[in-house]
């Protein structure tokens, strides 16, 4: 079985209750806490216990006692109270003794301090008003007119104040005008002058134009005067001013010509390729029939069909290799 824990002290019992009480709302009894509850206070108690392992762990501990001595809990605070599981009870008693009536409170009279004097003072003794009312007429009288006085000078002095306030303002309103007018004045110089020295500038930049304009067209009539001439020859240079007629022989008729010649040419040199050809083989042939002949022949005058073709109106090219070919047919 558990031991019951004992406690000292009330401010440190558990089963006590602290604070404001009004609103304690204890727990249903009957309502049994879920599994997430029941995990949640294992890991509670869990964490406690963990952490009062710790603090047994670091907070110091009293040293081990000395052989045939034993530790013992003893109380330390300043006062010392019985521990005990019997509360004291003790019976006490008191009697009052009974109502009596109370005598009604007296009135309350400050003790009488010092002596009763009396003075007698007679009818005139201390005061006449006929002759003490004088010196206080006369201070109020005075009074009343010198600040009646005071008031008229005041009154006269705010007057001429003004008065002069008014003549000062005429004359500085006077003033004023005199400077506006002046003012006004000088403005109108100032822009007089100004649009005069514009009209100055303006009639210096139209002459300035004026002769700039001037100089150029003289030597703009300077210089086109060789001008046209000169353009006319370099166009005329240039091919832009032409002769129809030399123009059409140019561009037609030289072509037509130049292609015309070319074929010419052509046609000539194809036809001077083939007689040499020609002549060529014929002479090949004559060298073969004359290489095999064993016996020398006299000369005979040659038939006209041995003579070698002649072309008229070739050039003398065409006779050269005949004449070769003659030369070496003689014996």
């Amino acid at each position: 079985e558990k031991e019951r824990v004992r406690y000292a002290n009330l401010m440190y019992d558990r089963r006590v209750v602290r604070g404001n009480t009004y609103a304690l709302q204890a727990p249903p009894v009957s309502i049994q806490p879920g599994p997430f509850e029941i995990r949640r206070q294992r890991e509670a108690r869990r964490r406690a216990l963990a952490r009062k392992h710790a603090k047994e762990q670091i907070q110091r501990r009293t040293p081990e006692p000395v052989e045939g001595r034993e530790h013992i809990h003893v109380q330390t605070e300043l006062y010392l109270e019985e521990i005990s599981d019997q509360v004291i009870e003790v019976d006490m008693e008191c009697q009052t003794d009974a109502f009596l009536d109370r005598p009604p409170t007296p009135l309350f009279i400050p003790a009488k301090t010092g002596k009763d004097v009396a003075t007698e003072i007679e009818e005139g003794e201390l005061f006449d008003f006929d002759i003490e009312v004088k010196p206080i007429l006369e201070v109020l009288i005075g009074k009343t007119i010198e600040q009646s006085l005071l008031e008229v000078m005041e009154e006269e002095e705010l007057a001429q104040l003004r008065a002069q306030q008014r003549a000062y303002a005429e004359l500085r309103n006077a003033e004023l005008a005199e400077v506006q007018r002046l003012e006004e004045q000088d403005r109108r110089y100032r822009e007089e002058k100004q649009r005069r020295k514009l009209q100055h500038m303006q009639m210096l930049q139209k002459q300035k134009e004026t002769t700039e304009k001037i100089a150029a067209r003289a030597f703009a009539q300077h210089y086109l005067s060789d001008l046209i001439p000169a353009v006319l020859s370099n166009l005329r240079e240039s091919g832009l001013f032409y002769d129809p007629i030399q123009r059409d022989i140019e561009t037609e008729f030289f072509p037509w010509l130049m292609t015309e010649v070319e074929e010419t040419l052509e046609r000539k040199v194809l036809g001077r390729t083939i007689l040499d050809s020609l002549i060529s083989t014929v002479v090949e042939k004559r060298l073969e029939e004359f290489s095999h002949t064993p016996l020398v022949v006299p000369a005979e005058e040659p038939t006209p069909t041995d003579a070698a073709p002649q072309v008229v109106g070739e050039t003398d090219t065409a006779d050269q290799p005949v004449t070769e070919k003659e030369e070496i047919d003689q014996p």
